[in-house]
């Protein structure tokens, strides 16, 4: 495949701006620096409707599945058009649009796709437009525009990582919403990583998380396993994901749904079985999709055997001195050792009844009493994890999300903490329960197991909010990657975008890291929702919906646009919003532990709606699943956002193939211009992409250069109000390009 490369003419400079542009640099390098493949596999020959605001750009239509191809040259849409429009985008020139999918195609002879696809039920009106856009078609002439400034002086941070990952085959249509009961299992098998060769893949990764339980279910008993996973990949391939990260799927009690493991090397039942979590492999890495799971070494569950030998054992034992046990404080004893909280409420420690029936020690849970932390002083516990770490990876798995990656040492003395700073499932970087430095020690060891794996990564999840401290995880010695929250807590507010990209930048660049960009996970309110704006009374609920879907459409496209690793939590990409859910059908502990004062994070872990018009929505078939669906969430659909060339699903596509497929998505150097308020506007400067977003309530005009994709159809040339679009800067080399080197438009 042909690398990706920026332009050998320098940008024209685009004026002045009376906002001086600040420096930030991305910390990795990025798809044009790692041979990253395009991923032609993805790509459909397109038919947009005109209400798109776009024309039709000829793709490349993918070969078959079956056997594996390289993207070449003609894959990739590395061309710039000038636009006669000096003072704004050329509205014409955006790029395709995913074509409506045909779910009852012939697969190709030599795919192993179900026969029996679900019935089509045709477009849909989906909540992924407002309720009315006049107000976006004010005169150009007096809206504000975004201006670029000079270039302003960047440092980047090259890697060498010249190794590139060979781009798989094409996915039929039927596939991608597959009947997950007609995947038939493999025989368990030893597997290596996706690539050896390839080590840096993970830089600029883009990464689907999927939360089993709520994924897809394949036997029917209303909660998601693996099958499930397995009957989905062809749906994931389409989206055109890298790699997929597994919440926890080890053998549990499920007290936390799985964080709270009692076999680190075996599948939980509900799940499936080691057979099927091989199979999963083996048919992931068939499609170019590396796998990567959940690993929780901070804390097991009450129920692994090594807490169940240290109850039965005595004080003093090495039974319990893999856990934290202490005697009480208070003349009997009967105080906990110390004033410390769990993250989901009430305190840290639980009083045990010993053998003997007299009342006994308190072991540590810094999350439920049903996970006693495990104590990392003792070198046994290491010996373990790395028993599990070896036993995963050598079956193929890709790498592991470390949970409470910050979390797993703690300070000798246990000293009290400041209660009045603490709040339930947050803590701050002077939490005497976190980021103790002794967990750097623990880091490097894992890190020389890792290394005897290569092509296998670790993204720890570190909740620290300091930019050096945060750094420490991310030495060469210590953690791939790091999870960077800021993007996923800041406001739709352009000055709180731009302060989570500058600190997300800062926080690698004295290592020389990769930045991390996430909207949402398991544990945080999904995008659409956060973004909504608060329903006064009175108010159309689904307007407040409509608006915070235009915002995760137009944030979807600003965290594409920035150099490093992506994380999309399953569902964002369909632009679901969190589900008030009734008292009596919340599960998770943070609900009893609270007092039934929080009502913890089951609203983002509602199941997957796939096809339908009713619930389970394609998701079981079982008509009641483990949490409850809404009867709302018809045009939501995969199915039904697949046959709209307007949906959040089609948005996604779009944008993961344009920044594969595009050279102006190359380098890790990202600067700042200057902007309306309430605006920002960031340029990619090697590889001359710009990203603008809007988060007023008024349209701006657009800086020059070729519109290649925005979150919403622009009116008359002006960016709508909640609304990103991405731009490829203008330059001598694209104005001297010749036919062959611009996007065909039909």
């Amino acid at each position: 495949m042909s690398d990706q490369t920026t332009p050998d003419a320098p940008a024209e400079p685009f004026g002045t701006s009376d906002e001086t542009p600040a420096p930030a640099t991305g910390g990795e390098s990025v798809p044009g620096d790692t041979g990253t493949p395009v991923r032609a596999d993805a790509e459909q020959e397109i038919a947009a409707p005109e209400e798109s605001g776009q024309e039709n750009v000829e793709h490349t239509e993918p070969e078959s599945a079956g056997g594996s191809a390289q993207a070449d040259d003609s894959a990739q849409s590395d061309d710039t058009a000038q636009s006669g429009e000096s003072g704004q985008a050329d509205e014409a020139e955006q790029p395709s649009t995913p074509e409506p999918t045909d779910l009852d195609a012939e697969p190709e002879a030599d795919e192993q796709v179900p026969t029996d696809a679900p019935d089509e039920t045709g477009t849909s009106d989906t909540a992924d437009s407002p309720a009315d856009a006049d107000e976006h078609g004010e005169d150009a002439s007096t809206a504000p525009t975004i201006t670029p400034g000079p270039d302003a002086a960047a440092v980047d941070n090259p890697v060498d990582a010249d190794d590139p990952v060979d781009a798989d085959d094409a996915v039929d249509a039927d596939d991608a919403v597959a009947s997950p009961e007609q995947v038939a299992p493999a025989q368990p098998r030893v597997a290596t990583q996706l690539s050896t060769s390839d080590t840096t893949w993970w830089m600029n990764a883009i990464f689907y998380q999927i939360y089993p339980r709520s994924f897809s279910d394949a036997n029917g008993d209303g909660v998601g396993d693996l099958m499930g996973v397995i009957s989905r990949l062809g749906y994931l391939e389409l989206l055109g994901v890298d790699a997929i990260w597994l919440s926890p799927i080890m053998r549990s009690p499920m007290a936390d749904h799985g964080y709270d493991v009692s076999d680190p090397r075996d599948i939980d039942p509900v799940f499936g079985s080691l057979a099927l979590f091989d199979n999963l492999i083996a048919e992931a890495h068939a499609r170019n999709i590396r796998v990567t799971m959940d690993l929780v070494p901070n804390h097991t569950s009450d129920q692994h055997e090594w807490f169940q030998a240290a109850l039965a054992a005595a004080p003093g034992s090495p039974e319990r001195a893999r856990y934290i046990f202490r005697d009480g404080r208070g003349e009997n004893g009967d105080e906990p050792p110390n004033n410390w909280h769990s993250v989901f409420g009430g305190p840290a420690w639980r009083r045990i009844t010993e053998a003997d029936g007299s009342p006994g020690q308190w072991y540590m849970h810094i999350f439920a009493p049903e996970q006693p932390d495990l104590n990392w002083e003792n070198p046994e516990v290491f010996e373990d994890l790395e028993k599990t770490l070896r036993f995963w990876l050598d079956r193929g798995v890709d790498g592991f999300r470390i949970d409470v990656a910050h979390g797993m040492a703690k300070p000798e003395d246990l000293p009290d903490m400041d209660l009045d700073s603490t709040r339930l499932l947050e803590n701050s970087d002077d939490d005497p329960r976190f980021n103790n430095y002794a967990v750097h020690d623990i880091h490097r060891k894992i890190r020389t197991v890792m290394d005897d794996y290569p092509g296998a990564a670790n993204v720890g999840e570190i909740w620290v909010e300091d930019n050096e401290r945060f750094a420490e995880y991310l030495r060469p010695d210590e953690l791939h990657l790091g999870f960077n929250f800021r993007l996923a807590k800041a406001d739709f507010t352009a000055e709180s975008v731009r302060s989570a990209i500058e600190n997300s930048l800062d926080a690698v660049l004295s290592v020389n890291g990769t930045p991390t960009w996430t909207l949402s996970n398991h544990d945080v309110d999904r995008e659409v929702s956060r973004y909504a704006p608060e329903v006064a009374a009175g108010t159309d609920p689904e307007v407040a919906l409509a608006d915070g879907i235009l915002a995760a459409r137009a944030m979807a496209l600003v965290e594409l646009a920035l150099p490093g690793s992506i994380f999309i939590y399953n569902g964002a990409e369909l632009g679901l919003p969190n589900v008030d859910l009734p008292d009596e059908a919340l599960q998770d502990p943070v609900w009893e532990r609270s007092g039934h004062t929080e009502r913890g994070r089951d609203n983002c872990r509602v199941p997957i709606p796939w096809e339908g018009t009713e619930p389970p929505y394609g998701f079981s078939s079982a008509a009641g699943t483990w949490l409850p669906m809404p009867d709302s969430w018809g045009p939501f659909t995969a199915e039904a956002q697949l046959e709209d060339v307007g949906s959040t699903l089609s948005l996604y596509r779009q944008a993961i193939e344009l920044r594969y497929s595009r050279k102006e998505f190359t380098g890790s150097t990202v600067e700042w211009y200057g902007a309306p308020e309430g605006c920002l506007a960031f340029r990619r400067s090697e590889g001359h992409l710009i990203c603008a977003l809007n988060t007023t309530a008024e349209p701006v005009e657009l800086p020059p250069g070729e519109l290649l994709l925005s979150s919403y159809p622009l009116t008359d040339g002006l960016l709508p109000p909640r609304s990103a679009a991405w731009l490829a800067e203008y330059t001598d080399t694209a104005a001297d390009a010749g036919p062959e080197d611009t996007a065909t438009a039909e």
